[in-house]
């Protein structure tokens, strides 16, 4: 039997969805089929619509090697193995003459652990009881969750927090899980042969085609032990997602709650020599805590240095102390014992990396209103260990609606460790660019509206001429107005004064859960939804419910966000220009994803309205302009009302 063509496999994939095939996802697929077989590199822009699950699962499939797929959202994780890869699996099957098996892999702390359930966790004293089914009143929300969760842990079959409808608290979830640090080891425990978590690892060592998320990768990649069943493909999918989700993991944070914690948590496993020093030394770093201003350390003060070097040395002398200790009045001394050394080693290790101060890092003072002050540590950048770990014995695919920016792919590139597109050299990964466009009609379909004539946005200070505009777009609209808002001051100041001006309903991120948000602003045409940075990224609402996406002001990082204003200044230092290599990039990426928002299947329309003349002043405007898609352009503002009026007046007529 000759091996069925790439056409015939994605016709059969596509035919099984639903879909319609697009020259897009074909361009896509064939791309990504050639990157596999080469064992190459490759960066593909898919546009909404594209179809890109099928334009990388079916080549991938054909391909035959296992394949790990890392996303960065939940939704997209659900969607592959819920539905595409299950459907895909069932329609190549005929054709292959073999059935690719497929399984979800998150970090433990996604299970439920069922020796935390049935053992409890271990209570600091000051907390309440040892058995928290007993600690937590029955009437409480807390004491209902987790009598929900007793009961769902004798149906489900994955564990998977995520299989929990409806879901519950952090605070509820966190009594029930355990970190990987945390956790007791299979061969130590005695529900190590029904584990969630341990048998979701067995299912994905199986596994053909193993779906995870961008944190786990950069777990897998960072920690040096291998989280993820050996690979010969990697596809990162929202892969514009990807240097956030790794810098995230690789943050360090102390603060002076979690140090007491691991106190009272090593207290009783220990001399009481070797908890005093680490008692004495945690109430030094509280001191100094009290004091912290928000703002980077460019280099580390004397009396936080001195403070964090003994919670560094106290923390060593506990972990050595705590391997030998047995306390008849401890209950589970293992899973005690384990909970402290985790508490502690997460101490000691954030306090030796500030220590040492590497040159590589950034150390910053955060304060937040609900708890208190944070010393923080992150890497200047990640790209160096991306290009080490990620592009090394597998082919990367690396995929999202957002890649190239300013017109070519060289800025996501170099934030992945990639050198420029064409660049030849033994130690260099070679990768390929590839831009398969969108479905949709673009200049027919959206109108780019720069408001020109406004005031550039200062830092501070109400912006009246912005909100007035703001209020006559939302009314031409008829609503349906998304907002998006580079801080959540802004967005809130924007749905007081419209609430005050107008009849229309207006929704404000917080106010609600986001998933109810969203369906209530998608139920209603003449609502509008006003909110910040998730908005810009996680709203899919095809239809008449969103024709309007305001944005109040190019979002670019916050002048005085530590970590951005820090790589900024590593790029100019190296000769560089840093505000286009990190503010711009930065700026281009949201705007890109927020603008995307707008179009979301071929029957759509609508105006995208950008609240800041810069956008079509500015020097690096075009640069911009050249990120987002290819709507027709305006700074007409009579323009834009009339389109607006049109699109709102067609809508209503066809409802």
């Amino acid at each position: 039997m000759t091996k069925p063509s790439l056409p015939e496999l994605l016709h059969a994939a596509v035919t099984a969805v639903g879909g319609t095939e697009r020259p897009g996802q074909v361009s896509m697929a064939e791309a990504v089929a050639e990157a596999v077989d080469d064992n190459a590199h490759l960066l593909v822009q898919a546009g909404t619509g594209t179809g890109k699950s099928l334009g990388y699962l079916v080549p991938a499939l054909a391909h035959g090697e296992r394949v790990v797929v890392a996303t960065a959202t939940l939704a997209l994780q659900r969607q592959l193995v819920e539905r595409d890869l299950p459907r895909t699996v069932d329609a190549l099957h005929p054709l292959l003459r073999r059935r690719p098996e497929f399984a979800m892999l998150k970090g433990r702390s996604n299970y439920l652990c069922l020796h935390r359930l049935h053992e409890g966790a271990p209570q600091d004293e000051e907390e309440g009881l040892f058995d928290q089914f007993e600690a937590a009143a029955p009437s409480s929300k807390l004491g209902q969750d987790l009598l929900r969760l007793r009961d769902w842990s004798d149906e489900t079959e994955t564990g998977d927090r995520d299989d929990l409808t409806p879901g519950v608290s952090d605070r509820a979830w966190a009594q029930i899980s355990v970190s990987s640090r945390e956790c007791l080891g299979a061969t130590k425990c005695a529900y190590g042969a029904e584990c969630f978590a341990e048998a979701a690892r067995e299912r994905a060592k199986l596994a053909d085609v193993v779906v995870t998320n961008h944190a786990l990768l950069a777990i897998d990649a960072i920690e040096g032990a291998p989280v993820l069943p050996k690979h010969e493909v990697l596809i990162v999918d929202e892969a514009h997602e990807l240097v956030s989700r790794v810098t995230g993991v690789a943050t360090g944070e102390l603060t002076p709650g979690q140090v007491n914690r691991a106190v009272r948590r090593a207290a009783k496993l220990v001399n009481e020599k070797a908890a005093d020093a680490l008692l004495t030394a945690s109430e030094g770093f509280e001191r100094v805590m009290e004091l912290a201003l928000p703002g980077r350390l460019e280099e580390v003060p004397e009396d936080l240095g001195y403070a964090l070097m003994a919670l560094r040395d106290a923390a060593r002398t506990v972990i050595s102390a705590l391997g030998g200790t047995r306390d008849k009045s401890v209950q589970d001394e293992d899973a005690v014992r384990k909970q402290a050394m985790a508490s502690v080693e997460s101490v000691h290790s954030v306090a030796e990396r500030i220590t040492q101060g590497s040159e590589y890092d950034v150390v910053w003072y955060e304060r937040h209103d609900r708890f208190g002050a944070s010393v923080r540590v992150a890497p200047l950048s990640v790209s160096g260990l991306l290009r080490e770990k990620l592009f090394a014995d597998r082919s990367v695919v690396l995929t999202s609606a957002t890649l190239k920016l300013g017109g070519d792919f060289n800025g996501v590139g170099a934030s992945l460790g990639l050198a420029p597109e064409g660049t030849a050299g033994d130690d260099i990964p070679q990768w390929k660019g590839l831009d398969v466009g969108s479905p949709f009609d673009y200049p027919r379909q959206g109108i780019l509206y720069v408001a020109r004539h406004l005031a550039t946005p200062g830092r501070e200070g109400s912006r009246t001429d912005m909100l007035d505009e703001l209020a006559e777009l939302v009314e031409a609209a008829g609503g349906r107005t998304l907002g998006l808002f580079s801080s959540m001051r802004a967005a809130q100041a924007a749905a007081e004064e419209l609430r005050g001006r107008q009849d229309k309903p207006i929704l404000l991120q917080g106010e609600e859960t986001l998933g109810e948000l969203i369906k209530n602003f998608a139920a209603d045409p003449e609502t509008c939804l006003f909110g910040t940075l998730s908005l810009w990224q996680g709203v899919d609402v095809p239809g008449p419910s969103c024709q309007l996406v305001v944005m109040d002001r190019i979002p670019f990082p916050r002048p005085d966000d530590p970590l951005m204003s820090a790589r900024q200044k590593a790029v100019e230092e190296a000769g560089g220009n840093g505000f286009m290599a990190v503010a711009a990039t930065h700026a281009a990426l949201l705007m890109a994803q927020g603008a995307g928002r707008l179009v979301r299947a071929m029957g759509d329309k609508g105006v995208v309205a950008v609240l800041d003349p810069r956008l079509a002043n500015a020097r690096y405007g075009s640069y911009l302009r050249a990120s987002l898609p290819d709507f027709w352009y305006t700074t007409d503002r009579n323009q834009a009302r009339r389109s607006l009026a049109a699109i709102d007046a067609a809508a209503k007529t066809a409802q």
